[in-house]
């Protein structure tokens, strides 16, 4: 878990409201904190389920830079310094691009003026995480950029290597939670046709359910081992060694059959169909489908006094255009508490947010404060992305004199 924890002193500031401290955390905080979590969570061993809590508490801030690329690399120091078992450290620099110069690690002046604003995590051989907010630039340009910020984070890598050889403590063991290759190779002797077969199935809930049968099947129906002293054991392993195999041929399928599991080119998107006009009561609505992925987009237009506040640590002291975004649990059928947004919920929001800001019309052009909130009705795909289509169709529903559309995809 990662907590980013901002004190209002930080900038010299008393919190505003009646209540004069401060209270759950503020969306820049918790978009900083999963911009900290996400290149750091894959890099632990596999068998690591050790509870790991990183707080990134905020003591001071110039307002003049940023400071979310050195509360990772502050994480980054802590887990290398530390025994835990980080497949570590990561490094982190901003990029931006003034009058034709990169600049590494720009101050929020540079990056106000900036087309590119890039942040880039990685270790010394790799990149593992990119965040940018860009003007329409070419794709050459963010190749470039991410080049430069490369060199910079093996600068960053290495002397943070240097300093937990120095002042590190002796990482601890991590167990080892392979499958068993042998068990493994028996399981695919008998079962691996209609394991195969079973991941083949089309339809995503009959697939589940067809992997899942058969999983039972060779769970009940295995032979016990001569010498099982620990039958539970023996049927964590026998589930762990299906499970691995499942993943094989899924992989197998994809990377070297070019067949996915839903029977999509890997190249294939899924049926699209767009609609406006659909809620009669607002003042622009989109309804974007991707296969069994549905999100809708309301629009509400205000005056400039319905422009957000913001109570923070940044320069930025109000805003005119939000991007909310939903996720209820039904959209996945599923039941659930729905206690306001979550951290997901939030960080979702604002990369649509991100998204479409390029677009959205000054204010001296379009003197209106504009909100849309993405409802989520159907998700078995990006439904962050949707919201993005979604909302540039109730974006042009509404009036507003966007340039272009923007479309969102997700990639893996």
């Amino acid at each position: 878990t990662v907590d980013v924890e901002e004190g209002m002193y930080a900038a010299g500031k008393i919190p505003g409201g009646f209540i004069k401290k401060e209270g759950r955390p503020s969306d820049h905080a918790i978009l900083n904190a999963r911009m900290i979590d996400r290149p750091i969570r894959p890099l632990w061993p596999a068998g690591f389920n050790r509870e790991t809590h990183i707080v990134a508490t905020v003591l001071s801030v110039d307002k003049t830079n940023p400071y979310d690329v050195l509360a990772i690399l502050g994480a980054s120091a802590a887990l290398s310094l530390s025994e835990a078992p980080f497949q570590g450290p990561i490094g982190a620099v901003r990029v931006a691009k003034i009058d034709g110069r990169w600049v590494i690690d720009p101050t929020f002046e540079e990056i106000e003026n900036s087309a590119i604003n890039l942040v880039v995590t990685g270790t010394d051989d790799a990149i593992s995480m990119v965040e940018a907010g860009c003007q329409e630039v070419q794709e050459a340009d963010l190749l470039e950029a991410m080049a430069l910020a490369h060199v910079a984070i093996q600068e960053q890598v290495a002397v943070l290597k240097e300093w937990a050889a120095e002042i590190g403590v002796p990482k601890m063991e991590a167990p080892e939670r392979k499958a068993d290759p042998e068990l493994v190779e028996k399981i695919r002797a008998r079962f691996g046709a209609e394991l195969k077969a079973a991941s083949a199935v089309q339809e995503k809930l009959a697939r589940y359910e067809a992997v899942g049968e058969l999983r039972q099947t060779v769970l009940e129906t295995w032979p016990p081992a001569d010498d099982s002293a620990d039958p539970a054991a023996e049927i964590a392993a026998l589930g762990k060694a299906f499970d691995a195999l499942e993943r094989e041929i899924v992989r197998q399928q994809i990377a070297v059959e070019k067949i996915r599991p839903d029977g999509r080119a890997s190249t294939e998107i899924r049926p699209l169909t767009v609609e406006v006009g659909v809620a009669a009561r607002t003042h622009g609505s989109g309804l974007f489908t991707r296969g069994q992925t549905q999100v809708l987009s309301l629009l509400t237009l205000g005056a400039s006094r319905d422009e957000q506040r913001i109570d923070g640590l940044g320069v930025e002291e109000s805003k005119r255009f939000m991007h909310h975004y939903k996720f209820p649990p039904f959209s996945v059928g599923e039941a659930g508490f729905m206690r306001g947004p979550g951290r997901r919920e939030i960080g979702h929001g604002a990369l649509g947010e991100r998204s479409l800001y390029p677009l959205i019309p000054d204010e001296e052009s379009f003197p209106y404060t504009i909100r849309l909130v993405s409802e989520v009705l159907e998700s078995n795909g990006s439904s962050s992305m949707a919201s993005v289509c979604a909302s540039s169709l109730a974006l042009m529903d509404a009036g507003v004199p966007i340039e272009r559309p923007v479309a969102g995809i997700a990639m893996g």
